[in-house]
């Protein structure tokens, strides 16, 4: 509810403004002295003044209202204040509206225009408001941006400036981050922006890839194994965890982890406590954990092949990547970047790389850049030069008409689309949210402004 200040010392008028102020759902105050209003200003928050210009018996001269005024708009900038007096003076009128006066109206005043008045001024200064709360987040987000450390991550895209926003606002706790998102769309990128702007950037960040490694040697390579433990371990082996001791761990690909590494891994994020293979002696980290993974592991969980209280320990923020393709805005940035100083992109290859669908995401976006700097003999890279075969060149027009569209960018899925969505995957909210290219989060939002159900 906005709070009007009524300013008047005539004790009549400030009752007869309070009660139609409070008839109208406004709150009303008043008081009579420039004083008195000068308090309350300072100390509530009010939406807007009427002032009288005349506090002093048999005073016409409206000096007094024009100090009370200036003193207002000294404290409070942007705050309305509408100035009434029985004794109006155009000059006087016309140097305070110059002045940012909001409205200038004479005794007896107009019920219904003065009520017009208030509204349309309390809807511009909220707007106000909202624009200037909005500069400074913007600000602010700005000056995080620039002075933090993004590892080279070039972008251009809204989506991929919200992702980096959310992993600089959680990169200073301790708390563990899951980066979900495809092969090739720079998770390991992200989790380099969250360690260098940690407060253990100075320490140990050790990245371990789980799917790269043999899976008989997976538990040894994470928590180490005496001499001896098994066939071929002729000397102690010191594992990831106790490597990143004080630092971070980066588990990627962390949905290939077998059961029983997910039991000792549940078992370190709760306690701190492990032993080597082969060893009983209990040994204790201190290590924060950056998951990634492309894989979706509410499937895995509803199939018995990831713990879930594990992938609650895991993921207490997730970061989602989009992939390439919903990313459209950064392609052109990443194939900058990728090509290097002194080559370009004519106009029809730009277009070829935004038609592209991307499927390999970043990591094919970068081949294709590089192959085609090694491969031409101009500094411009023409489409042919990209090689890309998913996109048919129309020479007549200069336009990339995309073979196929499988992969690319989706629109905004709307009610009907959910809903048919919802019952085609039996309400399995992962299996939802990937059919229509968003977020398990996205998708909650969305179901709640539509009202439906997963049921």
């Amino acid at each position: 509810m906005d709070s009007i200040l009524v300013v008047d010392d005539n004790h009549a008028i400030c009752s007869a403004l309070t009660l139609m102020l409070d008839i109208h759902g406004y709150r009303a105050l008043s008081c009579e002295t420039p004083e008195q209003a000068l308090d309350i200003v300072s100390k509530q928050d009010i939406s807007l003044v009427i002032q009288d210009m005349n506090f002093t018996q048999d005073t016409t001269s409206g000096e007094e209202g024009k100090q009370l005024f200036y003193t207002l708009r000294q404290q409070q900038p942007n705050l309305p204040i509408i100035l009434m007096t029985a004794w109006t003076q155009l000059e006087t009128a016309v140097e305070l509206v110059k002045a940012g006066a909001a409205d200038y109206m004479g005794k007896p005043w107009d019920d219904a225009k003065l009520l017009t008045s208030i509204n349309n001024l309390l809807s511009i200064y909220h707007l106000s408001k909202q624009n200037n709360q909005l500069t400074r987040v913007d600000s602010d987000r700005m000056s995080a941006i620039n002075n933090a450390d993004l590892c080279g991550m070039v972008f251009g895209s809204g989506v991929m400036q919200r992702c980096i926003d959310l992993a600089l606002q959680v990169a200073k706790s301790d708390v563990s981050v899951m980066i979900t998102g495809p092969n090739g769309a720079g998770k390991d990128k992200i989790a380099d922006i969250l360690q260098a702007n940690s407060l253990l950037s100075h320490k140990p960040f050790i990245k371990v890839n789980i799917g790269a490694l043999p899976m008989d040697l997976l538990e040894a390579e994470l928590f180490g194994a005496e001499a001896g433990a098994f066939t071929g371990a002729n000397k102690v082996r010191i594992g990831r965890f106790e490597a990143a001791d004080g630092g971070t761990l980066f588990l990627d690909e962390i949905g290939n982890l077998p059961l029983s590494g997910q039991v000792k891994l549940l078992r370190v994020l709760q306690t701190g406590e492990f032993e080597r293979l082969g060893s009983h002696q209990t040994r204790r980290v201190n290590v924060r954990v950056i998951s990634a993974t492309n894989a979706d592991l509410a499937d895995d969980i509803a199939n018995g092949l990831f713990r879930e209280d594990l992938f609650y320990r895991l993921n207490v923020i997730e970061l989602p990547l989009a992939p390439l393709n919903q990313r459209v805005d950064d392609i052109l940035p990443l194939a900058l970047h990728f090509v290097g100083e002194g080559f370009s992109f004519d106009k029809p290859a730009q277009q070829a790389l935004l038609s592209h669908p991307w499927s390999g995401n970043v990591r094919e976006l970068e081949n294709v850049c590089k192959r085609a700097v090694l491969l031409t003999q101009n500094a411009v890279l023409t489409s042919a030069d990209l090689g890309l075969t998913s996109v048919i060149v129309n020479t007549t027009v200069q336009e990339i008409t995309p073979v196929s569209t499988k992969n690319m960018p989706v629109s905004e899925p709307d009610k009907l689309q959910i809903e048919q969505a919802l019952i085609a995957h039996n309400g399995v909210i992962a299996r939802v949210a990937k059919s229509l290219g968003l977020s398990r989060q996205a998708l909650y939002r969305r179901m709640d402004k539509y009202g439906l159900s997963a049921k």
